[in-house]
């Protein structure tokens, strides 16, 4: 594990003790020194790998003004990072960096995702849910470098590591005794800090990154959606463990404080939703997870920049001692750059919460695109083109990913159908079930920049709805199972579920739900075939390994017996598509709601 973090820690705390004064005085000390120094924040978050342009909905953003614009593309973020950067800047991100990407940067396991961020000139970044997509080891293996240990290296060569610092401060080791050495370079107030960290748990990842700029200090602590655990596949982090956001940053900021660092921003990846079609500079974010972090923080903390959510808002909230503290978030793949315009005192080295002045910018494609960052994408599209291009069906219209009042969505419906056709066969599948929020991007029948056509639908494009390579499985669950695992997709269960998750039926399974009935007496009427559910009757349920394992806090696939393993969910998908030639939208008419 780097120690990057810890060695600017230990520069920070011999500043602090005076060991190195002289670096910070000006160089013609007749002068008097300024009384602050500016800093300018540039923040990103929720980029997934989006160095292509985003299409579709994913590729639009209400602007300052009200209107719904084109927005995102690395060429493009690139050209709008230039223009807004200064002398002072330093840029940081939130999180999702990596991680359910299009092929572009998934094909090669999203090494030219972190390349393009070290281009930006990124200094540290929270680490997100996605950071974690492939497990632990492929996350420190993106941060280090080296080979990836099946795929070997990529046609750019040996992966020599970001260059910029991932920090997760909630991110520790389940087992107290895993050697770490997190804790390498601490020098000045090591004692303090060694206890700290002692008592609070075995750091898995870099809690803070300390970055200088005009010769003051500026501690980032980086957090992780403490939900984690239930939203990427459990055995990539097994030996770890995500602990409360709030808590963790507590710990973080007595850290940079014990070390002399007192001007403090939090990058967090975790949010809260908005009232839509407002603007993204407009504070319409509702109260929720990202808020209750935001408000609850150490008032050491000066600032709370946010992810996760894929939502742009900029907000004022109250710190715990009823101080102003600036809490935004960018929206998601590169549609938006976070400004944050700063003073630090020299005397206090601490941040002037009065000064801070925070900008939501929409990252248009009416700019000239970076022509280094441009040809840098060209080569990758060029590198993947042979796999991407592929044909692998035609769809009559669009097939979106838009969710019909039932929650059911005309793309949900398609795959869930292709997952059941996929694990009939060996796994004898009964129904399907997929998850919403893998489903990533909808199908569009124009035809991309690679011109296979109107209705034609690519191996990319399909990758890029479906881009966690999940393995489908079937596990047995008898009928009040079954019912149990559909009331867990509601608020207000023992599985503490966050909002309602609807899962995507195949198309011979019905149910209905009721809007207005308690937790647990939902769900009903389940038929297969038309046939009637009974308690007692065993089905044979097709899901990806993420929802089998439980994720989404879908627990009750865990009481599945009799597991069978199959193919891919995305070459489930692109055979299903090479099938069913060309695919029309299924109706979204699998569940019925009452009131």
């Amino acid at each position: 594990m780097t120690s990057r973090s810890f060695t600017r820690l230990a520069l920070a705390g011999a500043v602090a003790s005076g060991a190195v004064l002289l670096a910070t005085l000006p160089a013609d000390a007749s002068k008097t020194p300024p009384r602050t120094v500016p800093v300018r924040l540039l923040a990103l978050n929720d980029f997934h790998g989006h160095l292509e342009p985003p299409t579709g909905s994913s590729g639009r953003m209400v602007d300052e003004h009200g209107n719904t614009v084109d927005a995102g593309g690395a060429a493009y973020v690139a050209a709008h990072m230039k223009a807004l950067a200064d002398q002072n800047t330093i840029a940081v991100a939130q999180g999702d960096l990596i991680g359910a990407t299009p092929l572009i940067s998934a094909a090669y396991h999203d090494e030219p995702s972190i390349e393009f961020m070290d281009k930006l000139g990124l200094k540290v970044a929270a680490v997100g849910n996605h950071e974690f997509d492939e497990g632990y080891a492929e996350l420190r293996r993106i941060m280090n470098g080296g080979c990836h240990p099946v795929d070997g290296c990529s046609p750019a060569g040996e992966w020599k590591g970001a260059k910029f610092d991932y920090v997760g401060a909630n991110v520790l080791f389940k087992n107290p005794n895993e050697k770490t050495d997190a804790l390498a370079a601490l020098g000045a107030k090591q004692t303090e800090v060694k206890k700290l960290l002692a008592d609070w748990g075995v750091p898995a990842l870099p809690p803070v990154s300390v970055q200088w700029m005009n010769g003051v200090p500026i501690g980032f602590i980086g957090l992780v959606t403490q939900t984690t655990p239930s939203i990427v596949t459990t055995e990539g982090i097994k030996d770890l463990k995500f602990v409360d956001e709030v808590k963790a940053a507590n710990v973080a900021s007595k850290i940079l404080k014990l070390v002399g660092v007192k001007a403090q921003v939090v990058l967090v990846h975790e949010g809260d939703q908005v009232n839509v079609g407002q603007s993204p500079d407009a504070c319409s974010a509702v109260p929720g997870a990202g808020n209750r972090i935001a408000t609850q923080v150490d008032a050491e903390v000066d600032l709370v920049l946010s992810g996760h959510s894929h939502q742009a808002y900029l907000c004022k909230v109250k710190d715990p001692a009823g101080n102003d503290r600036v809490y935004s978030q960018g929206g998601s793949f590169g549609r938006v750059i976070t400004q944050v315009d700063l003073n630090v005192n020299v005397r206090t080295r601490d941040i002037e919460r009065a000064s801070v002045v925070a900008d939501n910018h929409v990252v248009t494609r009416t700019v000239d695109p970076d022509r280094e960052i441009s040809d840098f994408v060209q080569t990758w599209k060029d590198r993947v083109a042979p796999r991407a291009n592929r044909p692998v069906g035609t769809i009559t219209t669009d097939i979106l990913n838009t969710a019909a009042p039932s929650g059911e969505t005309p793309l949900g419906n398609l795959i869930a159908d292709a997952q059941l056709a996929s694990t009939k066969t060996g796994g004898n599948a009964q129904i399907a079930l997929m998850n919403p929020g893998g489903v990533r991007a909808p199908l569009t029948y124009a035809s991309s920049s690679a011109n296979e056509g109107n209705g034609v639908v690519t191996y990319g494009e399909a990758f890029t709805v479906q881009p966690f390579n999940n393995l489908m499985q079937v596990v047995t669950l008898t009928g009040a199972q079954l019912k149990t695992l559909l009331e867990q997709q509601f608020t207000g269960g023992p599985n503490n579920q966050a909002f309602t998750k609807i899962l995507q039926p195949s198309a011979n399974f019905t149910y209905t739900y009721s809007r207005g009935a308690a937790w647990g007496s939902k769900v009903s009427d389940m038929k297969i075939d038309g046939v009637p559910v009974t308690d007692t009757q065993t089905i044979r349920v097709a899901a990806n390994n993420f929802l089998v394992g439980g994720g989404d806090a879908f627990l009750a696939f865990r009481d599945g017996t009799e597991l069978w393993s199959g193919p891919l969910d995305i070459d489930a998908f692109v055979d299903y598509l090479g099938a069913n030639n060309p695919t029309a939208p299924p109706a979204t008419n699998r569940i019925t709601v009452i009131d």
